[in-house]
């Protein structure tokens, strides 16, 4: 049923609880894991970069990804095949774009559930994904 599945990942709690879930799914059906980071290049006043010069914002991003990938893939059982793909862009749009040119049967993202006013101010890339992608999409909640 599913031979490749992407799992976005920021590195985050939210992650670890999806790459628990994905692992089990790609032992169960052999598929192959897709692990995506995006490295954000929103403009320094558009993203949480705290007023840190592009340059710096960029590298720190760059080396977030690539460790979130990293972790998720060490996470993932042995046995499971992992690719390792850090992307750059915006996330919403990198993670969709993805789905668009490597057509993977299933995402699966981590989410923290947020709601109200944090969930305004911060937003939701996995609601987003949810919403636009042609692939299902299944969602792990964090555990509080």
């Amino acid at each position: 049923m599913y031979d490749d599945i992407l799992l976005p990942t920021d590195g985050s709690e939210a992650t670890t609880a999806a790459v628990d879930h994905v692992g089990r799914l790609a032992e169960v059906h052999g598929a192959t894991v897709h692990v995506l980071s995006v490295v954000d290049t929103r403009n320094r006043f558009e993203s949480p970069s705290s007023g840190l010069a592009p340059d710096a914002w960029l590298a720190s991003e760059r080396e977030r990804a690539r460790q979130a990938v990293d972790e998720a893939v060490e996470t993932l059982p042995g046995d499971v095949p992992a690719e390792r793909v850090v992307e750059e862009g915006v996330p919403k749009s990198a993670i969709l774009g993805y789905v668009e040119e490597n057509g993977p049967d299933l995402v699966v993202m981590g989410t923290h559930g947020r709601t109200g006013l944090d969930h305004y101010l911060i937003g939701s890339v996995a609601e987003n994904v949810v919403r636009e992608s042609p692939v299902p999409v299944t969602t792990v909640r964090v555990d509080e």
